[in-house]
C-alpha cells in the first residue's frame, strides 16, 4: 500500500528551489498538498517554470526573489510569503552553492560566501519563521546537507565546512525544539544527477548502486521526514550504498 502524507494547509518554503533537487521538493510538497513558496536569487524564468508546474496541477504558489544570506531580506521574504500564502510551516533550506576548489586556490572571499549561503541562510530562515511555527505549535524544518559533511567530497574544505556546520546546527536546533511541536532533519544527498554535475556520468562508478541519484529520490526523504513526528535532529543519507552513517 503507497503511504502519501497529506501536506494540505500547510505552507512551504523551499529556498534555492528554481531547479534541481530544490524544484523536485517544491513539486513533490505540492502534490502532498502544500501551498509553496519557490525562492530563487537569480532564474526568475526557472522558478516560474517551477510555479507553473504547481499550478497546473492545481496547487497553490508563487515565485519570491531573495538573497538568503542576508538577514534584511529574508525577513521581507517571510512577511511576503506570509501575506501571499499565510505562516510558513515547513521550510526546506536548500540554498547552496558549490564553489570547486583546491586547498592552494582556496581564497577567504570562497570561504566566506560559501559559508554564508550554506550555512548562514539556514540559520537566517530558520530564526525567521519560528515565531509563526511557535505560534501553532507543529512546524518542520529540513536541511538540505551531503555527504560531504562526513566525507572529503570532491569540491572543498569550505565546502565540508558549510554542510558539517549545517547538520551541527540541524542537531542544536532540533534539541531545543521538540517540546514545541517542531522538528528539524538533514537530508544528505551525494552524487545527484543535476546540472552541477552534467558531463560527470564517470562518477557513477564509485557508486554500488550503478548509478547516480535523482532529485525526485531526495524529494522523497524530504517528505518522509516531515511526515514522521518521531523524526527529530538525524541526518537521511542518500548514496547509493558508497557510505553508511
Amino acid at each position: 500500500m503507497a503511504i502519501r502524507f497529506d501536506l494540505t494547509g500547510h505552507i512551504a518554503m523551499v529556498t534555492g528551489a528554481s531547479r534541481g533537487i530544490g524544484a523536485a521538493i517544491a513539486i513533490t510538497l505540492a502534490e502532498a498538498g502544500a501551498a509553496v513558496a519557490v525562492n530563487y536569487r537569480e532564474r526568475a524564468d526557472d522558478a516560474e517554470t517551477v510555479v507553473a508546474k504547481i499550478r497546473d496541477m492545481g496547487g497553490r504558489a508563487i515565485a519570491t526573489a531573495a538573497d538568503v544570506s542576508q538577514a534584511a531580506t529574508v525577513a521581507k521574504l517571510v512577511d511576503h510569503v506570509a501575506t501571499a500564502l499565510g505562516p510558513i510551516d515547513i521550510l526546506v533550506n536548500n540554498a547552496g552553492i558549490a564553489i570547486v576548489r583546491g586547498i592552494d586556490d582556496l581564497t577567504e572571499s570562497d570561504f566566506d560566501m560559501t559559508i554564508a549561503v550554506n550555512l548562514k541562510s539556514a540559520f537566517l530562515c530558520t530564526q525567521a519563521v519560528l515565531p509563526g511555527m511557535r505560534a501553532k505549535k507543529w512546524g518542520r524544518i529540513v536541511n538540505i546537507s551531503s555527504g560531504a559533511a562526513r566525507g572529503a567530497g570532491a569540491i572543498g574544505v569550505h565546502y565540508n565546512a558549510s554542510k558539517a556546520g549545517l547538520e551541527g546546527l540541524t542537531r542544536g536546533y532540533a534539541a531545543r525544539l521538540v517540546k514545541e511541536g517542531i522538528t528539524v532533519n538533514a537530508v544528505a544527498p551525494s552524487l545527484i544527477e543535476t546540472d552541477m554535475m552534467r558531463g560527470r556520468s564517470d562518477l557513477a562508478s564509485r557508486i554500488p548502486l550503478g548509478r547516480m541519484g535523482h532529485p525526485e529520490e531526495v524529494a522523497k526523504a524530504v517528505l518522509l521526514v516531515l511526515g514522521n513526528d518521531y523524526i527529530t535532529g538525524q541526518t537521511i543519507a542518500l548514496n547509493g550504498g558508497m557510505a553508511f552513517i
